[in-house]
């Protein structure tokens, strides 16, 4: 086994990947700056080492067997796979890490999301070597969670970055937190449902008799979160806001909206806004991050050049006033 791992070096399979490009030992050997014999020798010598035979004699072209299609087609990948190694360790002497993970509440704006990674991937910085695609070389990967689950994806080490966590938990140490700002709700039901019509306030005797949507809290270990359903309330769950909004629209049922999600259809007239006995909510949002370490707030020395520019994004309230208002493509 040895043996054979030794022969399987990066010049052998890129050996391999150059005789099957230029179709002969010959144009291979040319392109190599090596004589033709030189290459049947290395050729041979791989073969004895992995006790297969990789071109077919009998060919008077370069002709593969189908071992050496698997060689061929696994030493490509191997290749990348080495050169994406070098890059990404480069990229770690130079601090920019290698993936930044970032959950993302439903009710956050997906629009501004995507124009922060496009502006990520915009980037340009200095000492990043190997890049073709653009950006630090930095991989996002985005997760969308819903209530504790931003939090629980945060607090587990699932994510590195968590926007539009409730200001009602209390971040463990090691957690940072920063407000966003304040999200309105309202109670709003379409206009061919019962409620409707009904006399306002709402009693929530008369919620009682209606069917109510919720979206599910996403968190596995975290205690999931619910609001405003009452008790042996008819509940219709849904996994998203915006499949809340589209129940409603059908008149499923009824329940309380975040007013910056349902604006559109207030205005069109798709939903119809209702006064309820129970208080009008506002619920506080904000960002949180693993610091990595429990100095003071707002202490980044320790933390990656990518999360420190997602930080820096999170500063601006231009940036802030997005996430939480700008859901139907306005201008924030």
């Amino acid at each position: 086994m040895t043996e054979r791992r030794n022969v399987l070096t990066p010049e052998a399979l890129s050996m391999m990947d150059a005789i099957a490009r230029t179709g002969s030992f010959a144009a291979a050997a040319r392109e190599l700056g090596k004589v033709p014999s030189a290459l049947t020798y290395n050729v041979r010598q791989l073969e004895d080492a992995l006790d297969v035979l990789l071109f077919d004699r009998r060919s008077r072209q370069a002709q593969l067997t189908a071992a050496g299609e698997e060689l061929l087609n696994e030493g490509r990948r191997l290749l990348v796979e080495m050169d994406a190694v070098a890059n990404r360790v480069r990229r770690v002497a130079t601090g920019w890490e290698t993936q930044l993970t970032i959950a993302v509440d439903g009710v956050m704006s997906q629009l501004t999301v995507f124009e922060l990674c496009e502006a990520f991937y915009a980037l340009n910085p200095q000492g990043v070597a190997g890049q073709t695609t653009g950006g630090p070389g930095t991989r996002l990967r985005l997760r969308t969670e819903v209530l504790a689950g931003t939090w629980e994806a945060l607090i587990s080490g699932h994510a590195d970055l968590a926007i539009g966590v409730g200001e009602h938990t209390a971040p463990p140490p090691g957690i940072q937190f920063e407000l966003l700002g304040p999200v309105d709700f309202v109670f709003a039901v379409a206009p061919s449902h019962p409620l409707a019509a009904a006399t306002e306030p709402i009693s929530d005797a008369e919620l009682l008799l209606h069917r109510a949507v919720a979206v599910a809290d996403s968190a596995q270990r975290l205690s999931p979160l619910t609001f405003n359903l009452l008790p042996g309330q008819d509940v219709l769950t849904v996994s998203s806001t915006a499949d809340k909004i589209e129940a409603q629209l059908r008149c499923m049922g009824c329940g309380f909206l975040p007013e910056p999600h349902a604006r559109c259809h207030i205005e069109a007239g798709r939903l119809v806004v209702k006064a309820v006995q129970r208080p009008r909510q506002v619920g506080q949002l904000g960002y949180a991050w693993r610091s990595g370490s429990t100095g003071a707030k707002g202490q980044r020395g320790a933390l990656g050049l990518a999360l420190q520019w997602w930080l820096g994004q999170l500063e601006s309230p231009t940036t802030r006033r997005a996430l939480l208002e700008r859901h139907s493509g306005q201008p924030a």
